[in-house]
């Protein structure tokens, strides 16, 4: 079946190394926008997406997440472009949102050529004080809750292989 977007989804793979560079402006603008169309409970689009490229601010996501589980090492794997997706408290869809948001941008990178990874623990780094300055910082609501955030960026080395597909993953009731 030759379809683009079908190709986006089953080439997109987790990119876990990247040059220290900042992703274009234009392509970051796409990505970005992609996040926008991603369908949300309602309608209601109540989720923030902040892009991070500042190089202190960056390093200090990197900080704040690694001491989540107080792990050594970048857990955006040496990405220069953060993307944060974030949800207003009221939001009772955060995480179903968050995810549809996240994966439209994911999708998003790798129909662009770039490297993307999901990276966890947007949660507990936004529920911390540090993660709080940091939205006071950008002029944010402190109350935003961290839902997902990914590494974007320029791939550094070889595109990885997809994993073997389950042979259970799929079941059809028919």
């Amino acid at each position: 079946m030759e379809n683009t977007a079908l190709k986006v989804l089953f080439h997109r793979r987790s990119v876990r190394q990247y040059t220290d560079e900042k992703v274009e402006r234009k392509l970051l603008d796409t990505v970005l926008k992609a996040g926008t169309y991603a369908p949300t409970g309602g309608g209601r689009q109540q989720i923030k997406i902040v892009a991070v490229q500042a190089e202190e601010d960056v390093a200090e996501i990197k900080r704040l997440n690694a001491a989540v589980t107080a792990r050594q090492g970048d857990p955006y794997y040496g990405a220069g472009t953060i993307v944060l997706i974030l949800a207003y408290p009221e939001n009772h869809n955060a995480d179903l949102d968050g995810a549809a948001v996240c994966t439209n941008m994911l999708n998003a990178a790798d129909a662009l050529g770039l490297g993307a990874c999901w990276i966890n623990r947007s949660r507990e780094v936004f529920a911390g004080e540090g993660g709080k300055d940091l939205l006071r910082k950008w002029g944010l609501r402190d109350d935003l809750v961290g839902v997902a955030s990914f590494a974007l960026g320029y791939i550094k080395g070889e595109y990885p292989e997809p994993a073997p597909r389950r042979e259970d993953y799929i079941t059809v009731i028919s």
